[in-house]
């Protein structure tokens, strides 16, 4: 079973930058034909896709709400999925959870083929 491990989340101002790291292991099959996703949630909210990327190819998705200031990345040599977070608001407040499958297609609004997730890390940007 695919095993994972957030890290990186903090408390910063709006504006400035966070950078989350998701080790994984256990990759039953080869790392390659995985997408990894970055998925929040807020309080009193729908946990809701932020970024994926099909390991495969390096092809990513983001939602509406982050792009441009977000960019999700993988450093294979090491297994780890990354979130850099840039020019943060206080909307983005949430828990973060980082999650792997066989996931077809390969995007933030797959969310519910996902079946291997990370416990989470919470992330506040206070205004």
């Amino acid at each position: 079973q695919v095993q994972l491990e957030e890290s990186g989340g903090g408390s910063v101002q709006a504006g400035g930058s966070l950078t989350l790291s998701c080790a994984v292991s256990g990759y039953r099959y080869g790392p390659a034909s995985y997408c990894l996703g970055w998925f929040r949630q807020a309080p009193g909210k729908e946990r809701e896709g932020v970024a994926s990327i099909y390991n495969g190819g390096g092809y990513t998705t983001y939602a509406d709400s982050v792009k441009g200031r977000f960019t999700v990345s993988t450093d294979n040599a090491k297994n780890t999925l990354y979130l850099q977070m840039n020019s943060l608001k206080p909307e983005d407040t949430a828990m973060y959870y980082c999650a792997a499958d066989h996931v077809r297609p390969c995007n933030v609004a797959s969310e519910t083929q996902f079946g291997n997730w990370g416990q989470g890390t919470q992330v506040t940007v206070s205004s």
